[in-house]
């Protein structure tokens, strides 16, 4: 019997709802998982040193990983107003932001090079300090006063009231105007090494378990809530509804142009190292 496959992703409800099929043995002829938790800014840094077999990503670190890995076609978050948003302790707009401290959940996350994407365009100067905090510690570092603004993602667009914040301004509403496309979000990446035969085998058991979830949303219950962090789990229906979808199960033409686009947009800015051709071509 072959070794489990070192897999990491987020304890956040959506990847848990995807996976749990798979890392719990249900999936027909899917290999079997060694799951680790952590997140995002953790896993991109595990994957820019080659660390696991499987894992899930910010889509924006993908040009410094695509020698080494590849992208899996689905199991993923990409979608349509689910982006990151912009959280301040009063109202505001943009040009209050010039030469302000803003915390940010990772400084190779999808959220922050919308955000860059964003600030380049609608903040006269652009900001001041970036912080990097876990996406958790945003919110009540924005509240009390730590950071002039705060770079928010997951489930923190259902709560952030709760802390009295207020949304300044949406990346993915930014992004979606401009180019028509829908928010990269996630990306599940593997091996290359594994080899093509093996990868397409992983793309099925992703996609198979992503259908089972939504099959018999029960099941995964336990799971999603086990890893929730406390969290409503209204609030935690909410975040599988708005991350998994249909790019969930296949990135398809409408998914891929979103990746090219947030990655040739930023190289352009010399925010990424350029693609190649093929980068994103899956065996």
């Amino acid at each position: 019997m072959s070794e489990p496959l070192r897999i990491a992703y987020s304890p956040c409800p959506n990847d848990t709802f995807v996976f749990d099929a798979w890392a719990h043995g249900r999936v027909p002829g899917a290999p079997a998982l060694d799951v680790t938790f952590a997140d995002i800014d953790i896993t991109n840094g595990m994957a820019e040193r080659g660390e696991f077999d499987v894992l899930k990503v910010s889509y924006a670190v993908l040009p410094w990983v695509l020698e080494e890995y590849a992208l899996l076609p689905c199991g993923g978050a990409l979608g349509r107003g689910c982006g990151p948003l912009v959280l301040t302790r009063e109202p505001g707009d943009a040009a209050g932001l010039a030469g302000k401290t803003v915390a940010v959940p990772s400084e190779r996350s999808t959220a922050y090079l919308l955000f860059r994407l964003w600030a380049a365009a609608e903040v006269p100067g652009g900001v001041g300090e970036v912080v990097v905090l876990p996406f958790h510690e945003i919110m009540p570092a924005v509240r009390d006063g730590k950071v002039d603004a705060g770079l928010v993602i997951h489930e923190a667009r259902f709560t952030y009231q709760n802390y009295g914040l207020h949304c300044l301004a949406d990346m993915g509403q930014h992004w979606e105007s401009t180019t028509g496309l829908p928010i990269p979000l996630g990306a599940i990446i593997a091996k290359r090494s594994l080899g093509a035969e093996r990868l397409r085998e992983l793309a099925e058991a992703a996609r198979t378990s992503v259908r089972m979830a939504w099959d018999d949303p029960r099941a995964s219950r336990p799971y999603v809530l086990e890893h929730a962090q406390e969290m409503d789990p209204a609030v935690a229906d909410q975040h599988i509804g708005l991350y998994v979808n249909e790019f969930t199960a296949g990135l398809g033409e409408a998914g891929y142009a979103a990746v090219r686009g947030l990655l040739t947009r930023a190289a352009a800015e010399g925010l990424v190292p350029p693609l190649g051709p093929d980068a994103l071509a899956f065996p």
